[in-house]
């Protein structure tokens, strides 16, 4: 899927170019927040090759993080495990403390919504980049 049938075929709104975490994205991403009543929800977009870095979701309890597949094809890696191909429908829950990485294929766009799991006193650490060698191993 390139980045034009992405935005055309999105059932939520792709938003702005994610330009207050790009030091933490390699490649172009897009973010819309859907709801911040309750539970934060934001619709995220991603270019071709576009991933974030690794990081973790912290939390004194509860906490973590549900991705919910909307469009492309993607992955996500949980530090020491190998990544897991994404696809439209796959729902990923991501406990707090498991440092993870998650983004688009090398050669399609890709799109989920980024549930925030309420906790107490939660935080997120960003950590390095994924390793382009490894990252494009992934087909």
């Amino acid at each position: 899927m390139d980045w034009n049938e992405l935005k055309q075929q999105s059932i939520f709104p792709v938003g702005e170019p994610n330009d207050a975490y790009a030091q933490y994205f390699d490649g172009q991403s897009w973010l819309q927040g859907l709801s911040s009543t309750q539970v934060g929800i934001a619709n995220v977009s991603f270019e071709p090759g576009c991933r974030n870095h690794w990081h973790i979701h912290h939390a004194k309890s509860g906490g973590g993080q549900i991705l919910l597949v909307t469009a492309g094809r993607g992955y996500y890696q949980e530090w020491g495990k190998p990544a897991r191909e994404l696809h439209p429908g796959d729902v990923v829950n991501i406990p707090p403390e498991v440092k993870h990485w998650h983004g688009a294929a090398p050669d399609s766009a890709f799109q989920h919504l980024a549930i925030e799991v309420p906790g107490e006193e939660t935080s997120n650490e960003w950590c390095e980049p994924v390793d382009p060698q490894e990252y494009q191993k992934l087909h």
